[in-house]
Formats: structure tokens, C-alpha cells, sequence
């Protein structure tokens, strides 16, 4: 692994066996045989009193730009027994190039086709099974100066690839010289213009034109060619597929959640999280569905930590983008535990939560923006705006397609300039501020943003709510109500529970009248309005506005949306369009921390009408394995802890059943799970 951090954070998985960790003993080395030797000559922690298992900032000697390091670890555990040394990792410290990104060194998969076709007139039909950011690799041997033509592309058309895509659905030949002196070749794939643009991500200059495609041809090759000389060269950052899984009772639930799993670790090529092929740029909102998603899927955070710290130089436009900054670095806390993100850019975050744009009764409007307040954002030109955006694309009004919806993807939202939507996501900003405040024993501020944080919500269900209704309309001075205004409340926690029943109905009663984005708040807001069979309705369906329409029309990654029709212009490499990859874990299995750093997880369940299904989600601090069968009226769950973990299980509303935790029978409430395995039965 690479690092430029000249203080890292170490974390460690502690054995179930241990229960819970009393203290650590931490060794950094010049070299492993140093550390064979039990010699941190780089750090000796000696022995620390501290249950923390992971962001342990280190506190030795300077490390130096080039050098690679060893370290290991051991724990006391409960009783103050101690275990034996960790094995040995290492790190190696880099240098960030002017310009690049990822620190990390990309990884390199090598994807034999899954078929290899001869057709007529020397040519070759391959298929890799699935699109990736790659290149390929051709060995062929020829007896004279030749050219090959090589065509690779994410979409197929009557059997071949096809060589006028929609929009940005990946298509290119190249011709590739071919002489007696060379057997491999690297295909030149000419660079994009508009991902390479200004304000795109670059990647290293040792890592070659990546494009995503799935197939790819091959004509006029006369001498023949065989699937072991073709190869996808698919490059992607650190990834262990075993850190996740899950499987259930619906196949179509299965193929949903395979599909936004691969998805995310193949857009991972950038080094922070980026739009999709068509930019390659980082876009707030999208970040931070990719980050939900990675955090569910992998026990990796160091992509998250470098795309935020790199929103804070790079803003966007949309007003809801800023407010999704905040919420990019409460998940960072949350899943690490790590504070360093917040203690370095607490001043500047505050601005991010536009609570400077806010009148009397703490509403605010993004009209109110003025140039001085743009450049606290962050943005270097003065001629940039805020603008509400809701969610994307807008109507065909606004954008000229021929086939996009009338209403686009925004349910008829009508602007106004005090937002709901801007103002629910307002509120959110404020809470995280207060906690971030108390990290940080700043309690004049802790005030500040509670009591705004009351006030905001106050003025939200008075000026925003419609009584006669029972629903949030879309701004002050309009009396309609989209999916949206309504969503983005109950996703928030906004709702009282006098109004939760007219709001959850007017949400249920929308459909799918929102964006792949969108989905992500619409599905929270089911889960926490305990419509958990809806929301499994929604990412099981088969029609046009599906996850399930993506693997149907073709694609192996993710769309920018839930079809072209919607979206003339979408890529078919989307990370946003992932978001059942988060909302299994931490929507249908309920899945989530309760505390920073996942000292104590809590486990949620709303399985719907799944009979079956397993789980394994990635934490700092090791696997939580669940499991669950429904047998006639009995619902089994093992649940899986690792050490140095509580869990709190909700079995939720179970009037009259008969609870049973690891063979003792249990009160109604929250069950409390300990390292190991955990067995549960409630019988109605």
C-alpha cells in the first residue's frame, strides 16, 4: 500500500475469542527482519491502555518519501491475557505527483474472455463478461508488416458491437500496426477529450488509456488467434472481493446487488470517487453515494478521505452538492472513528452548511449567495452561483430531449426560493455541526447549531407543511407537493410522528418519481418510516425506472439513469445508480454504527417477503456475518460479531412473540449482542 500521509492511522481486527480489547502494544520497522525480532525501530508504542483497535496516529520518527515499513501488532484482551504478534504488513510512503490523485498503486486484474469466436474474413468476436476500466492486450505473431483493426465497445447491436452508441455508451476502433518482430501489443486507445479536460481526474502517467468496454473485435488477422492471447488489462484500486457478500430468496435482489457491487469497485480507477467515464470529474452528491456504498462493500476508507479533502479545493455548483460535504465526513467519522478530516477543516466545513445564507427563522436561500460567500466555498471563479438543483436531469423544457419525461426526473418540483429540499438537507448540516462541535469541546458552538438546528426544524413544519394536506409542499409560496420535498424530510428525520402516516402514504403513492440519485434518500426515507417491504418492492421491480432494467438492456455496470430514454446522453459506468450496494447492508438488513468507529453496531432488520438470505458487511473492526430463515412462523437469525464490537439488535414491533436470544427467552426491545455468534428466534 502507498501512503502520503506522514502520520498515519493504524487499525487492526481484533479475534472474536478476545471478546474485547484492554490495551495494544504497536512495532514500526525499517525492515521486517527488525521486526522479527520484536525491534520498532522506526516506533515503539509500548504497551497502551486503550480498547480503540483502529485510527491509532502514529507517533514515531519522521517517514520518509520512498521508504517502505513494517509493522505488527498486539492486543491484551479482556482478562489482560496477552496474544501472540500479528503477522507483518508493510506500507510504503509516496510522494503525491503535481496533478495526480491516488496515491494508491492501482491494481491489475487479468480478464481472460469468457468467449472467443472466429467468424468469417479473419475475424474475431470476444466477450469479457463484463465492462471494466482497462485496455487490452493482444499477442499475435505475424510473418510481415501488417495492420489489425481492433474494435472494443460496451454495447452490442445484432450480435456486434455497436459502433453508433447513445449518448456515452463506450465505442472505438483502433488500428493496430502488427510486425514479425513483436508478439504483444498494448492497444493505443486514443484519449477522451471531455474526461481529460480541465478539472478531470488524471491518471498516473504510467498506467495507460483506460476506456470501459466489455467487447471487443479483432479483423484482418491472418494468422489465428486463441483465447489465451487476449487479455483485459481492467485496473482498479485496492479491492478484496471477500470483505463482502450477501444472497437472498429473490434472484432478482441477487443480480441487483451483484451488479451495484461490481460497479463500485470498477469505478474505484480514479483514485477518488469521480461522475463516470463521460467527466471523470468529482461531483459532491455522487461521492457521497459512492462512499455509502465502498464503506458497505469494503474495508477501505482512504478513497473517501482523499475525495473529500479534495472537494474542499475543488467545490460545485449545486446548492445541494455543498450541503453533501458535511454528510461525506459524518460518514467518514462514523465508519472510522478518525476525527483528523474534521479537526482540519472544521472553519471551513461551516461554510459548506450555507447557514450564512439564512433569515429570521433560520430558513435559507441560496439567492442569498453572494460573490464573498462563493469564495468561502471554495470557488475561484466570482462569476459562480449556487443554483437548486433537486435532482438530475431536469425537464425536457429545460434540456431539449425528445424522449426525456416532461417532468424529468424532479416529479414536477416547483422552484421557489426558500427549498425544501435545499432546507431538509440545511438541517442535517446543522446537526452534524453541533457533534462535530463537541469533538472538537467547542461548546459555544455546540449551542449555536443545536439551537439552529431546533429552529430550522421548527420553521420546516410550519412554513413547508401543508396541514391540509398532511405533506411537505416544495417551497414557501406553492401548494405542490413532489416525492422529493416529501422523501427528503422523512429521510432526515424531520417528520413528526402526527404526519408520518399522511407523508409515508404521499411517498409510497410517487413510485419510482425520482432519479438513480434520488433513490438513495427515497429509500432511506422507507426504511426509517419502516415501509421496508415498499423499498424491497423498489429495488426488486422490473420495469423501465429499475435497477434490473440496467442488467436487462445490457450493461454490467450501473447507469447515470434508470434508462436512456430518461437520460439521452448517460453513461453506463455510474457509481450514483449503485445505491441498493449500501441500502441492503444498511436499509434492509439495518446494518449500521451507533458510534463512531463502530464500537457498538446496530442491526435493523426489515427483510419484506425474503424467506432467506445472508449477509457479510465490512467494518474497521472485522466482518459482521448475518444470517436469516424464515420457517413457517419463526424467524432464525445468526448474527456474527467480531471482537471489540457490541451490537444492539432491534427486532422491531413483535406484539405477543416469543423472543429468544442464544437459547434465553428475551423481553420485548433491543437485544444486546456480544463477540461471536449470536442466535436469535422470534416466533409469532
Amino acid at each position: 500500500v502507498m501512503i502520503i500521509d506522514v502520520n498515519p492511522e493504524f487499525s487492526w481486527i481484533v479475534p472474536q475469542s478476545a471478546i474485547s480489547q484492554k490495551a495494544y502494544q504497536l512495532l514500526v520497522a525499517s525492515s521486517a527482519s527488525q521486526l522479527r525480532n520484536d525491534i520498532g525501530d522506526v516506533w515503539d508504542s509500548g504497551k497502551v491502555s486503550d480498547k480503540r483497535s483502529s485510527s491509532i496516529e502514529y507517533q514515531g520518527t519522521p517517514l520518509i518519501a520512498g521508504q517502505t515499513y513494517y509493522w505488527k501488532v498486539k492486543i491484551w484482551d479482556a482478562t489482560d491475557m496477552s496474544s501472540a504478534f500479528s503477522g507483518i504488513r508493510s506500507f510504503s510512503m509516496g510522494k503525491l505527483e503535481k496533478g495526480i490523485i491516488s496515491a494508491n498503486r492501482l491494481q491489475l486484474d487479468h480478464i481472460r474472455p469468457i468467449t472467443l469466436k472466429a467468424a468469417d474474413n479473419n475475424s474475431y468476436h470476444i466477450d469479457f463478461g463484463k465492462a471494466a476500466f482497462a485496455t487490452l492486450q493482444i499477442k499475435y505473431r505475424t510473418k510481415k508488416k501488417d495492420t489489425l483493426v481492433v474494435r472494443i465497445g460496451e454495447q452490442l447491436t445484432n450480435g456486434v458491437i455497436n459502433r453508433e452508441p447513445q449518448g456515452t455508451i463506450r465505442y472505438q476502433e483502433v488500428r493496430l500496426p502488427v510486425n514479425p518482430e513483436k508478439n504483444t501489443y498494448i492497444l493505443p486507445i486514443r484519449p477522451d477529450k471531455r474526461n481529460t479536460k480541465v478539472g478531470a481526474i488524471a491518471l498516473p502517467d504510467s498506467i495507460p488509456v483506460l476506456m470501459p468496454f466489455r467487447y471487443a473485435e479483432i479483423e484482418y488477422a491472418e494468422e489465428p488467434i486463441l483465447e489465451n492471447d487476449i487479455v483485459q488489462l481492467a485496473y482498479h484500486g485496492y479491492w478484496d472481493d471477500n470483505e463482502s457478500r450477501f444472497q437472498s430468496s429473490d434472484t432478482i435482489l441477487d443480480q441487483v446487488w451483484d451488479i451495484c457491487k461490481y460497479t463500485i469497485k470498477a469505478t474505484t480507477f480514479a483514485g477518488v470517487y469521480v461522475d463516470g467515464d463521460r467527466e471523470r470529474i468529482p461531483y459532491e452528491a455522487d461521492a457521497y453515494l459512492n462512499q455509502l456504498s465502498h464503506y458497505s462493500l469494503d474495508n477501505e476508507y482512504a478513497m473517501a478521505g482523499r475525495t473529500i479533502a479534495y472537494f474542499m479545493e475543488h467545490p460545485t455548483w449545486p446548492t445541494e452538492w455543498q450541503l453533501h460535504v458535511a454528510l461525506m465526513f459524518h460518514a467518514d467519522y462514523m465508519y472510522t472513528g478518525n476525527t483528523e478530516l474534521i479537526e482540519r477543516y472544521y472553519e471551513d466545513l461551516k461554510h459548506k452548511t450555507l447557514a450564512e445564507l439564512r433569515r429570521a427563522d433560520g430558513l435559507i436561500s441560496s439567492i442569498n449567495a453572494s460573490p464573498e460567500f462563493m469564495k468561502k466555498l471554495g470557488f475561484k471563479d466570482p462569476k459562480t452561483k449556487l443554483k437548486d438543483i433537486v435532482d438530475w436531469p431536469p425537464a425536457q423544457k429545460d434540456t431539449g430531449w425528445k424522449l426525456a419525461t416532461p417532468e424529468g426526473e424532479r416529479d414536477g418540483f416547483v422552484f421557489t426560493p426558500i427549498n425544501t429540499v435545499v432546507n431538509c438537507m440545511y438541517y442535517r448540516n446543522l446537526e452534524i455541526m453541533a457533534e462535530f462541535a463537541g469533538v472538537l469541546d467547542k461548546p459555544d458552538d455546540v449551542k449555536f447549531y443545536n439551537d439552529l438546528a431546533k429552529k430550522v426544524k421548527t420553521s420546516i413544519n410550519t412554513v413547508l407543511f401543508d396541514e391540509a394536506q398532511g405533506v411537505y409542499t416544495d417551497g414557501e409560496g406553492t401548494s405542490h407537493a413532489s416525492l422529493h420535498s416529501n422523501m427528503m424530510a422523512m429521510a432526515f428525520h424531520l417528520v413528526p410522528e402526527t404526519a408520518k402516516k399522511s407523508v409515508g402514504e404521499f411517498i409510497k403513492s410517487r413510485g419510482m418519481a425520482c432519479s438513480v440519485y434520488g433513490a438513495q434518500y427515497l429509500l432511506e426515507a422507507l426504511y426509517n418510516a419502516g415501509e421496508g417491504q415498499y423499498a424491497l418492492d423498489l429495488m426488486t421491480s422490473t420495469a423501465n425506472r429499475s435497477w434490473y432494467n440496467m442488467i436487462r438492456i445490457g450493461s454490467t455496470m450501473t447507469l447515470e439513469a434508470w434508462d436512456m430514454k430518461y437520460k439521452p446522453n448517460s453513461d453506463w459506468n455510474h457509481a450514483w445508480g449503485a445505491v441498493p450496494a449500501n441500502m441492503v447492508s444498511r436499509g434492509l438488513w439495518g446494518i449500521n454504527p451507533k458510534v463512531p468507529g463502530y464500537d457498538i453496531a446496530t442491526i435493523k432488520p426489515q427483510l419484506g417477503f425474503l424467506t432467506e438470505t445472508s449477509i457479510v458487511v465490512p467494518t474497521i473492526k472485522g466482518q459482521i456475518k448475518a444470517d436469516y430463515v424464515l420457517q413457517d412462523s419463526t424467524r432464525n437469525y445468526t448474527i456474527e460479531i467480531p471482537g471489540n464490537m457490541k451490537a444492539e439488535f432491534d427486532a422491531g414491533p413483535n406484539t405477543n412473540a416469543k423472543i429468544m436470544l442464544n437459547g434465553n427467552k428475551m423481553d420485548q426491545g433491543i437485544l444486546h449482542l456480544k463477540p461471536g455468534k449470536n442466535t436469535i428466534l422470534i416466533r409469532n
